[in-house]
């Protein structure tokens, strides 16, 4: 069975929960679509986890992309001679932007590592791709953090930027393909934003599947894209 899952934001124990839920087992894939750290307790561990296990497929989220910047500098020995190159003022912009929206947690689990544990983390992070499609017996799943900002007929996966597919927050009530065995599957804007509840929404050909799992309302929800069944933790 093919699953997804979005915004984790470092629910461990919902991540395990869920998997133990939806017994995943080694024949199974899923696609977990961005996000995967700061705001929530374990995201490092989070992290940790989903390196160990080869059918678990990771998508770049805004937050993940953030933490890349940042903890790619905080990897770096720190010296009176590279100081300046490395501590400039668009590095510390980036830095407290971060922090303000999640990411004290994240630094501090990972000034815990040792230093090859920090490259083989950067490393990882670094890999995650912008968005990556998958197909069932009847349906296309293309699936990305946010959704498909600035779309245009006939305009490539590929050619959308990070910021088109992991920062904007694209409409829903649009359908974006005109074949209709084709959804788009999103996280990062919360349904309890959309229609206050936390519980997958669908709307249009769009799935939008991040319910809110590090707010107190919230859940984190997992969707079995095979037999469009709905789990949540």
């Amino acid at each position: 069975m093919i699953y997804a899952m979005s915004d984790l934001h470092g629910q461990y124990e919902k991540y395990k929960a869920m998997l133990e839920k939806i017994e995943f087992s080694d024949e199974d894939t899923l696609y977990v679509l961005g996000d995967v750290v700061d705001r929530g307790p374990e995201p490092i561990r989070l992290l940790k986890d989903m390196m160990e296990r080869p059918n678990v497929f990771p998508i770049m989220g805004n937050h993940d992309f953030m933490a890349l910047h940042i903890l790619r500098t905080l990897a770096v020995e720190i010296t009176e001679e590279n100081y300046s190159s490395h501590l400039d003022s668009d590095f510390l912009q980036g830095l407290l932007e971060w922090q303000r929206n999640g990411g004290l947690v994240t630094i501090e689990q990972f000034k815990t590592l040792s230093q090859a544990e920090r490259a083989d983390l950067i490393d990882y992070i670094s890999e995650f791709p912008y968005y990556e499609i998958a197909q069932t017996d009847e349906s296309t799943f293309v699936m990305v953090h946010s959704g498909l900002g600035n779309f245009a007929p006939g305009k490539k996966l590929r050619e959308y930027t990070i910021e088109e597919l992991a920062f904007m927050r694209p409409p829903y009530d649009r359908r974006y393909f005109e074949d209709e065995s084709i959804y788009i599957v999103s996280g990062h804007t919360p349904t309890l934003k959309i229609t206050g509840k936390a519980e997958i929404y669908r709307s249009c050909g769009n799935i939008c599947i991040d319910c809110g799992a590090f707010t107190e309302e919230g859940r984190l929800a997992g969707l079995c894209l095979d037999t469009m069944e709905e789990f949540y933790v």
